[in-house]
């Protein structure tokens, strides 16, 4: 385990690596000024020579490179060129309100995905199994624009149970401190804290639906074919040849050598919910990493594009190898195959 966790962290580290460089040399795809572009420092700016002084550090590249991954591990991140605030500030913010949404999504995927795709190889080629089949092939098909417009045409509109749009009614005077609602609602001084709470959560309903609608039906087709893939192993056939319930066959024996495939796939279905934060959360205007990029796209902000593209990339690379630690730690054949031992 050990020298599959130091290949792991390697292999990490050195894709992070990758994406400072390639963000680095942004600044230079960028149209403008590249010291503007890294700092959001306009060269007309009084703090703009000292700024170039820190950032370029003259014309080596190596020691420019130098200044800016310091400048990345000390959380300098420049000026965004549109709100004129620190962007390191702001990404926090909209990371946290993004994060929240994301896992919930995440969970709800799971919640879904897995028992339903089980429940559908138990039932192979039954009309349960096309029914839960035939439902996943349309609920993947459906673009997320869209089905938020549906939902909130009647979940919003007709019916009038969730909110529109935002994360908490501003009658509630909820002070925003980490960009989490729930987290400011815990933190703050509010006399109706459970109220508030209670209306939080309705605000979430809504996106966190839509983000995991995509996810939780690819998850449902890969576990249910993983499943009777796994179902028609030999050592399957015998485990119920011995006289086993399906129950045990299934939870016992099978599931576990299914997640096994399924798990390098989560890799992909989080980045797929992480991509689709930025339809999501401009549609229902909240402000998360996803609106916050789009917005800065729209105003050519490019300190904010920059850094909205880090942390997207960054936070999938993490993903990946929180999910790759789990799978050689919870599964010893991963290490075998990989290294010849454990």
């Amino acid at each position: 385990m050990i020298r599959f966790l130091l290949h792991r962290i390697i292999y990490f580290l050195l894709a992070l690596w990758l994406l400072t460089v390639f963000s680095f040399f942004l600044n230079w795809l960028f149209p403008g000024d590249v010291i503007t572009n890294m700092s959001g420092i306009r060269p007309f700016s009084d703090n703009y020579q000292s700024e170039f002084d820190l950032r370029a550090g003259g014309s080596n590249l190596v020691t420019q490179y130098g200044h800016y991954v310091a400048n990345l591990i000390n959380f300098d991140w420049g000026i965004s060129l549109s709100t004129q605030q620190p962007v390191w500030a702001e990404a926090s913010r909209t990371f946290m309100a993004t994060a929240e949404i994301l896992l919930l999504g995440f969970l709800l995927a799971l919640v879904i995905g897995l028992p339903l795709g089980t429940l559908a190889a138990a039932q192979y080629r039954s009309s349960l199994d096309k029914t839960i089949v035939t439902t996943a092939i349309a609920g993947y098909s459906i673009p997320a624009f869209w089905l938020a417009q549906l939902l909130i045409l009647l979940f919003a509109v007709k019916i009038q149970w969730f909110p529109i749009t935002g994360q908490i009614d501003p009658l509630y005077l909820i002070e925003p401190q980490t960009g989490s609602v729930l987290l400011d609602v815990a933190l703050s001084d509010s006399d109706f804290k459970a109220a508030a709470f209670q209306n939080a959560l309705a605000h979430m309903v809504l996106p966190v639906v839509v983000i995991s609608s995509l996810p939780s039906m690819l998850l449902l087709r890969m576990t249910r074919n993983a499943t009777v893939e796994v179902l028609q192993k030999p050592y399957l056939k015998a485990v119920r040849a011995r006289g086993l319930s399906p129950l045990r066959v299934i939870f016992k024996h099978a599931v576990p050598n299914t997640l096994q495939m399924v798990l390098p796939q989560l890799t992909f279905i989080f980045g797929i919910m992480l991509a689709n934060t930025v339809i999501v959360e401009s549609i229902f205007n909240w402000p998360g990493i996803g609106s916050w990029l789009l917005k800065a796209i729209i105003e050519r902000d490019y300190p904010v594009i920059q850094a909205a593209l880090v942390i997207f990339v960054a936070t999938t690379l993490t993903a990946h190898f929180i999910f790759e630690i789990y799978r050689g730690w919870r599964f010893p054949i991963v290490r075998e195959e990989r290294y010849g031992g454990t």
